[in-house]
């Protein structure tokens, strides 16, 4: 008999959420993380009495109220509204592009008005095919924002430029006739107070818990260790990248403790000129809906895109098509697994957002734990 019903690889969003619900259903588990934390790119760090994302910025949204019910139950959420402000050179634009955008670049007041000067962009341009991502981005939105706010941004993401880069990675872009800034259409918004790894903690409290440790450095321990093992990692470094490596786009986030209550006046600025190397600022204190002279310090994160190599943390899947085809090959292999679970943004090469890799996770643990006869979440 081994000790345990599951070995969780993983202590992110979707190990945690699946070790909650077998907690749940009276299984025990064992949780692995390789990082010295639980709450893979979720977890936060409180400084200056500010929670700090430390990988980046996390704002949870959704349609679903299921998935926003169920995450309520661990914390209550706040108000925040994902309102970013672009930064090109000098002047500054509201994001998404809305009515405000517009008004900052032309001075337009009008829907019609905004909508015939980018027709007319769109006219002069001239492309009917777009054949790289530049002319795909010029064909829905016109020149002005193509330059301004989407090029540079978007080479210093991919680390290749816009006119290399296939059509088909912008297949639109979201433009509102209204003023309104909010970021996402999403009915639920907001952020946890108290922070994301108070919610990990919550959903870990039947597993036991072990970071600082490396699953495939001694993978058959591990597994010896439990009945079924849940793996979240990279799928293709679990198979020893016996098939190739996938790739990924990762990102170096360098944090700074500054001695003023208010740094920018909001939460994210994007950079979106190429010659400045971080993509975006993140001033911490702004998710917490907080009066910034509270506390009399603020802490700030720029981030950087980079290329990803071996041993570095791997963010964004490249999903292009040679890469999709050697995932299915991975995906093959894994098919052929009796006892391993993949799931997750890693384990499946798929970008996900929280809300989604939360609704992931609970159909997995449905087929897996409802559903005698079922070993295998991927979609």
């Amino acid at each position: 008999m081994a000790e345990y019903d599951y070995l969780i690889v993983g202590a992110g969003l979707f190990g945690s959420v699946f070790a909650y619900e077998a907690g749940q259903r009276g299984k025990k588990c064992l949780v692995i993380d390789r990082r010295e934390h639980v709450g893979g790119n979720v977890y936060t760090e409180k400084i200056c009495d500010i929670n700090v994302h430390m990988y980046g910025a996390h704002i949870f949204h959704t349609n679903n109220k299921r998935i926003w019910d169920y995450v309520n139950q661990f914390a209550e959420f706040n108000r925040y509204t994902n309102s970013p402000i672009a930064k090109y050179k000098d002047e500054l634009y509201n994001m998404p592009f809305n009515m405000n955008t517009f008004h900052q670049l032309w001075g337009v007041v009008t829907p019609e008005q905004a909508k015939a000067k980018i027709n007319e962009q769109i006219e002069e341009s001239g492309i009917v095919n777009p054949e790289n991502l530049e002319e795909q981005a010029i064909s829905l939105v016109g020149k002005d924002i193509y330059e301004k706010l989407v090029k540079g941004y978007t080479e210093k993401q991919w680390g290749q430029k816009a006119t290399d880069l296939p059509s088909f990675i912008i297949k639109r872009l979201p433009v509102r006739f209204t003023y309104d800034n909010n970021y996402f259409n999403d009915r639920y918004q907001g952020i946890p107070i108290g922070g994301y790894t108070a919610i990990i903690d919550k959903m870990l409290e039947k597993a036991d818990v072990k970071t600082g440790t490396d699953y495939l450095a001694d993978k058959e321990k591990y597994d010896g260790l439990a009945n079924k093992t849940v793996f979240t990692g990279m799928i293709d470094e679990y198979y020893g990248y016996r098939l190739g490596k996938l790739e990924y786009r990762s990102l170096r986030f360098e944090n700074e403790i500054l001695d003023m209550s208010n740094y920018q006046g909001n939460a994210v600025v994007n950079y979106t000129e190429y010659e400045v190397p971080y993509t975006r600022i993140i001033e911490h204190k702004h998710f917490e809906c907080m009066n910034p002279d509270e506390i009399d310090k603020t802490v700030i994160t720029r981030e950087y895109p980079k290329t990803w190599k071996a041993g570095d943390e791997p963010y964004y899947p490249v999903n292009n098509t040679k890469n999709n085809e050697l995932y299915e090959k991975y995906r093959e292999l894994s098919l052929q697994e009796n006892n391993v679970i993949f799931g997750g943004r890693l384990a499946q090469y798929k970008y996900y957002d929280m809300h989604n890799v939360i609704e992931s996770a609970l159909e997995c643990v449905k087929e897996n734990m409802d559903k005698k006869n079922m070993v295998m979440c991927h979609s």
